[in-house]
């Protein structure tokens, strides 16, 4: 039966190759540590779950609620951005609350997108920032993800070989998958050149709060005029370990605002209410659940960092993110992220997200997530250096098993 025109523009779904491979080592009884999803194991801070606890109680908090967020709730979100940021928000016509940062991109991409729009995105970089476009009739042009002195002539290139002109640039940094941070000089120019050439941006900073060395990312809408031509998505799914509860946010232009806002009200009626009541609860809070979990992350990275590197592998520290992006090791490059990635599965019980998942441009990598504990790091790279000291001894007998199936 022939697929739906959408549906065709979708290419396969490199994940859930890996996903196939994991559920069925597990069920052959196989200890699998999954460390491809970035699926946050902590758990959300009590003070949260306490203040849902109450207000579910109420039973007038069980009706619709709304599209856009409840007062409160976007207040508390334009409060956190005045003080993180010192960047000024409208609570009314500013911020608008999403189901995640991700259901957010995607309904910006309908509210704004024409058929054969061309959109400018990183390559790698996290699915949803290309395929909302995709799905919403854009065309995607890829640019470098690294925020250098090259992006800028990239930028310049994109306008200039681009029929029609760009409509909108998607940034994120701190970068999923390859965790790169942006500086505010950064920002200032890609916010002088998209004001140059009527552009839109699209900023993701989802991780904003998952920082190591002591430099908190910035916002582009830290930048002067940026609101002009910027919107900003951010969630709650990371900085609070709640990524269950689906709660993220937009703010920034408000014509974008706007029109994001309008698509919403036909699609959902917003969050249920005492999330969003637990959401501004933790949005108003002094900041100390925030830095526990930062803490928590940076003990992660430098164990995994260091242990892996005992085991051979060795690993770029991240500045930033609950990810760190890890080439793969040379003897393996020739094989792809994905085929490497169902080694590491087979013969040593790990499980990685492979780097084409998020863009070709990402296939002689891996993105590694820190969602499980130190002692089970250390055990994952145990389990790699076996590996790894097995595929030198016999190399052509180390090759995916699902190659013979």
């Amino acid at each position: 039966m022939e697929e739906f025109h959408k549906v065709r523009r979708l290419p396969p779904y490199v994940f859930e190759q890996v996903n196939r491979l994991k559920a069925s080592a597990r069920s052959r009884g196989a200890d699998i540590i999954d460390l491809g999803m970035g699926n946050p194991d902590l758990p959300t801070p009590k003070a949260i779950v306490d203040k849902l606890c109450e207000i579910v109680r109420d039973p007038r908090t069980h009706r619709y609620s709304s599209s856009r967020g409840i007062p409160g709730l976007r207040r508390a979100q334009a409060s956190y951005y005045n003080r993180r940021f010192g960047v000024k928000l409208n609570p009314d016509t500013q911020v608008v609350a999403t189901l995640g940062s991700k259901e957010g991109f995607a309904n910006m991409a309908q509210a704004i997108t024409a058929p054969g729009d061309v959109i400018l995105c990183p390559n790698p970089t996290y699915p949803i920032h290309a395929f909302g476009f995709i799905m919403s009739g854009g065309v995607i042009r890829s640019l470098q993800v690294e925020p250098d002195d090259g992006f800028i002539p990239a930028l310049e290139r994109g306008v200039k070989h681009s029929i029609p002109k760009p409509l909108a640039l998607i940034l994120n940094y701190p970068s999923n998958p390859t965790a790169l941070v942006a500086s505010l000089d950064f920002y200032k120019d890609v916010v002088a050149f998209a004001k140059k050439n009527d552009i839109i941006i699209l900023s993701d900073l989802a991780y904003s709060e998952i920082y190591f060395d002591g430099n908190p990312p910035p916002s582009v809408l830290q930048v002067p005029g940026a609101i002009d031509v910027c919107v900003e998505f951010t969630s709650m799914s990371k900085t609070f370990s709640m990524p269950g509860w689906r709660m993220g946010f937009a703010v920034g232009n408000e014509r974008l605002i706007s029109a994001l806002t309008r698509v919403k009200s036909y699609l959902d009626y917003g969050a249920f209410t005492p999330i969003q009541v637990a959401a501004a609860h933790a949005l108003n809070g002094d900041g100390a659940d925030i830095a526990e979990v930062r803490d928590i992350y940076h003990k992660r990275r430098d164990v995994m960092v260091d242990a892996f590197g005992r085991a051979g592998w060795t690993i770029p520290a991240p500045a930033a993110s609950m990810f760190a992006w890890a080439p793969i090791p040379e003897p393996f490059r020739h094989l792809g992220s994905l085929e490497f990635s169902k080694l590491l599965i087979e013969h040593a019980d790990v499980a990685v997200a492979p780097g084409v998942g998020f863009g070709e441009h990402g296939d002689d990598h891996v993105r590694i997530a820190l969602v499980e504990n130190e002692h089970r790091i250390r055990q994952a790279a145990r389990n790699i250096k076996r590996f790894l000291a097995t595929s030198a001894k016999q190399p052509n007998n180390v090759v995916p098993l699902s190659a013979h199936r």
